[in-house]
């Protein structure tokens, strides 16, 4: 059963390559965004870097993954994911032949950052195996890297993240060294939603120091929604000039959660469409935009500046 549904996720592949087609947001529905990847509101130039991903991603039982992977297939640039990568099934030991099937073809530029269901599955091995070096140091799962005019960092919520542990440690001096005008941190706890896990204790210590630091974007995931947040201080209050803009981007296939209690400083959310957040990494500033898969009906998309 298990091989069968490999080889249905993996009919794509053609002698060792897929099929890249005409981008369907080419021609979106009447209600919907146009995307236009050409387009750089602040200045910058066509060839600024691509951060594209998301979270909650990989389940044999449904699929959305492979919906949100025909996306991967027509956007060029770097691939994150913010954890919840794939899901345990009761008959499989591990879960990751259903991701590499969808979002595996793009493993080569993906950067990773784990979520409980690696750790509460009991397949974190697995994740180190399956990603290697790109998972940063084997047991640790955080890192940085720069991708163009902006540093970013990946970190781990499902391990200590408190400002005395080694996490909290190497996150201080790695934003200290830090000499990228722009910085954007991706972990898999959100620490605002408006979906059924709120507030996650896990991301408040690495919340407050991204914030005090002057990181300018996070993104999570966790809650099964996309969410956006007016930029806020280490506290949460809204900072327009200086503030840190939260991404909820849950929406990798696996399923989708309720919203529940609007959270303080939600703009815009959603739990009915999968897709990825799409952001154009500019000198000074950025373009996100949340693309859905064909047939969604909702977009959200805008501009912001680095401080």
């Amino acid at each position: 059963m298990l091989l069968s549904l490999i080889s249905q996720r993996s009919a794509l592949f053609v002698a060792g390559a897929f099929f890249i087609s005409q981008p369907w947001w080419d021609n979106p529905p009447a209600d919907n965004q146009s995307f236009a990847p050409t387009v750089t509101h602040d200045g910058g130039s066509l060839a600024d870097p691509v951060l594209v991903g998301a979270g909650d991603i990989a389940s044999c039982a449904s699929s959305g993954d492979e919906e949100t992977a025909r996306l991967l297939d027509q956007i060029p640039g770097a691939v994150f994911t913010v954890g919840d990568n794939a899901y345990l099934s009761r008959r499989m030991r591990n879960p990751f032949p259903c991701y590499d099937a969808s979002w595996g073809r793009h493993k080569s530029r993906t950067r990773p950052v784990p979520g409980n269901h690696e750790y509460e599955g009991g397949y974190i091995d697995a994740y180190f195996d399956y990603f290697g070096s790109a998972a940063g140091e084997r047991g640790k799962g955080y890192y940085s890297y720069d991708l163009g005019p902006w540093h970013i960092v990946a970190l781990n919520t499902m391990i200590d993240a408190g400002p005395l542990s080694p996490q909290g440690r190497w996150l201080s001096r790695d934003l200290s060294q830090n000499r990228r005008f722009c910085t954007l941190a991706y972990f898999h706890h959100p620490r605002f939603s408006s979906g059924p896990h709120h507030t996650s204790r896990r991301a408040v210590d690495l919340w407050t120091a991204l914030a005090r630091a002057g990181v300018d974007v996070a993104i999570s995931g966790h809650d099964h929604i996309y969410e956006r947040f007016a930029p806020m201080t280490a506290d949460g209050n809204v900072d327009a000039r200086a503030g840190m803009r939260e991404f909820v981007v849950g929406t990798g296939g696996a399923s989708h959660y309720s919203i529940e209690r609007i959270a303080r400083n939600s703009e815009v959310r959603n739990n009915t469409t999968y897709g990825v957040i799409r952001l154009v990494l500019h000198d000074r500033g950025y373009e996100w935009k949340f693309v859905p898969v064909r047939g969604g009906r909702f977009s959200d998309a805008g501009t912001g500046t680095c401080h």
